[in-house]
């Protein structure tokens, strides 16, 4: 079962996440935000199963620069969704899909023992 890591490759906390994996020898994939987009089908499921108030990184610099007007506009998960495709250096990072269908958002050393764990079952 793979593992999917969704992120930006010079985000300190995707690279520990990313080195994290390595380091178990956990097989994943990388999805690049920056070259290739947020994949507007996956933004949903994650909306869906997460919440849009879970993704959005309110203490991250891009949202930080964004103009307070275009903050205060963000206010359900239709208008979050179209910030986050729009800007995808304002989701919280990283996104993984577990291969057990599990996500996860942020770096967790202990929940991603377990969920890499079950992921391996």
């Amino acid at each position: 079962m793979t593992i999917t890591l969704y992120g930006i490759p010079n985000c300190s906390t995707v690279r520990r996440a990313r080195a994290w994996l390595a380091d178990r020898a956990h097989a994943s994939t990388f999805h690049d935000f920056k070259k290739s987009g947020v994949p507007p089908e996956r933004l949903d499921a994650w909306i869906a199963a997460l919440g849009w108030e879970r993704l959005v990184n309110r203490q991250g610099l891009m949202w930080k620069k964004l103009p307070e007007a275009e903050r205060a506009r963000v206010v359900d998960a239709a208008s979050a969704r179209a910030l986050m495709l729009a800007a995808p250096s304002v989701i919280r990072r990283p996104v993984v899909e577990w291969g057990d269908g599990e996500l996860s958002v942020g770096f967790d050393e202990a929940r991603w023992e377990t969920l890499a764990r079950r992921t391996r079952a």
